[in-house]
């Protein structure tokens, strides 16, 4: 049974767990600045995520550099620092095989930021507030309180 929910990608908390274990180390061995390449090592670069596949032989690294700035110059040097990372993770994170390292530009935050632009867009607004009256009956005030009568009838 535990193979067969392996199979359909199960085993979901060790990935997670394998992948936080990644992610950790390859921050601090980004921030300590060990790593050789040139445009890494004065560059920050946050790893916001680490993907491992269900056989631990692959992990996809999400990665953002703080500001958003030389986004090619990046991604090249950590194509190049891959093995090197690699004989890192070998050091610090103790697995029998140590994934093939896929770096991919984290763009959640970009999309975060679209979104909340969206959100502050003034024919946006004014369309959740008049949302929010129809399904308050009308009134700007709500509905979840009884109405309590002044009268004594």
């Amino acid at each position: 049974m535990r193979n067969e929910r392996e199979r359909k990608g199960g085993g979901g908390l060790r990935l997670l767990r394998v992948g936080e274990n990644i992610r950790h180390s390859l921050s601090s061995f980004l921030s300590r600045g060990d790593v050789s390449v040139e445009s890494l090592s004065s560059a920050s670069i946050t790893v916001s995520e680490v993907r491992v596949s269900p056989d631990l032989r692959n992990a996809t690294i999400f990665y953002m550099p703080l500001g958003g700035r030389d986004l090619e110059a990046v991604a090249t040097g950590l194509k190049e620092a891959a093995p090197e990372m690699r004989k890192h993770l070998s050091k610090t994170v103790h697995m029998k095989y140590i994934p093939n390292l896929k770096f991919k530009l984290d763009e959640s935050f970009d999309e975060a930021s679209h979104i909340d632009g969206l959100l502050r867009n003034p024919k946006v607004q004014r369309d959740l507030k008049s949302s929010d009256l129809s399904e308050n009956g009308g009134s700007p005030e709500s509905t979840d309180s009884p109405e309590i009568s002044g009268s004594g009838e």
